[in-house]
């Protein structure tokens, strides 16, 4: 897993292109998850969220994907779970203070970046991990809250 998320962020502006012409058809799903309900679909969403993203990004399912923002770099595998940055500890070579033997994801997550059309989004402050949400689709709560944007659907952001 380890070597395929560093090749991921090597790769991220690929992923970036990938994930601007995926983001528009979850969206444009509103309709059916509306239909069969979000939480019912939540099951079936989360199991694929967490099979692709696992496997490219070693992704641990925080609910609250920052991918795009972080050069595809998942954040929450920082054995300090830092998700603004690296702590003090990233060794001189950009390794981790905790494993030594791994780069730190944050010089991953920076180096990612700079490959990425809208790369300077890594620099915008996120908020603390939601607990409540771990193992949760970050996919179907994008579908939410921009169907909630853009229709004024109250149910939806829920």
């Amino acid at each position: 897993m380890y070597s395929v998320r560093l090749w991921a962020a090597r790769h991220a502006r690929w992923f970036e292109l990938t994930y601007r012409a995926f983001e528009p058809v979850i969206v444009k799903l509103h309709p059916l998850w509306k239909a069969v309900g979000y939480q019912r679909a939540e099951r079936p969403m989360g199991k694929l969220e967490k099979l692709s993203k696992g496997l490219l990004f070693d992704c641990q399912m925080c609910g609250q994907c920052i991918l795009s923002s972080t050069g595809m770099s998942c954040s929450m595998n920082c054995p300090k779970t830092m998700r603004n940055g690296p702590c003090g500890g990233v060794m001189q070579n950009g390794n981790c203070e905790v494993y030594p033997e791994k780069r730190c994801v944050w010089v991953e997550a920076w180096e990612g970046s700079r490959k990425m059309k809208e790369g300077d989004a890594i620099q915008v402050v996120q908020l603390p991990v939601d607990h409540r949400l771990e193992g949760s689709s970050s996919w179907l709560r994008v579908a939410r809250e921009a169907s909630a944007r853009k229709y004024g659907d109250k149910e939806a952001s829920r």
